[in-house]
């Protein structure tokens, strides 16, 4: 079985930093994930927004990473939010309750758009 490395990138919009998803977030996921996080919440944005658009795979891992973002953006007053999660991820979010904690958005557009909202 063929792994697939993960990568983040980040990319700023006002008030909003956006991470780009890419590829399985799994344990070897948590040094990129937590980097690109750091680059993101440096700017203290209002919202950081995961884009999960190019995300192929979540292991329970990779939920228990995203609870730890979720915590560090909490502790910065920092809204965290979620899109372009495929409906069986967004279930798991759900079932999870992390949607309790963060928004998720069915895309990028929507997401900005949210977060314009909220201001």
């Amino acid at each position: 079985m063929a792994t697939t490395t993960f990568e983040a990138h980040v990319r700023h919009q006002p008030s909003v930093a956006i991470i780009d998803l890419q590829g399985e977030i799994d344990t070897f996921a948590e040094a990129a994930l937590n980097a690109a996080y750091a680059e993101a919440a440096g700017q203290q944005p209002e919202m950081i927004l995961l884009n999960f658009r190019e995300v192929e795979y979540i292991n329970s891992t990779g939920i228990a990473l995203v609870v730890g973002l979720l915590k560090r953006a909490r502790q910065a007053n920092c809204s965290l939010a979620a899109c372009n999660l495929s409906e069986h991820y967004q279930e798991i979010f759900q079932i999870t309750r992390l949607t309790d904690y963060m928004r998720l958005f069915p895309d990028e557009a929507s997401a900005l758009a949210g977060a314009g909202a909220e201001n």
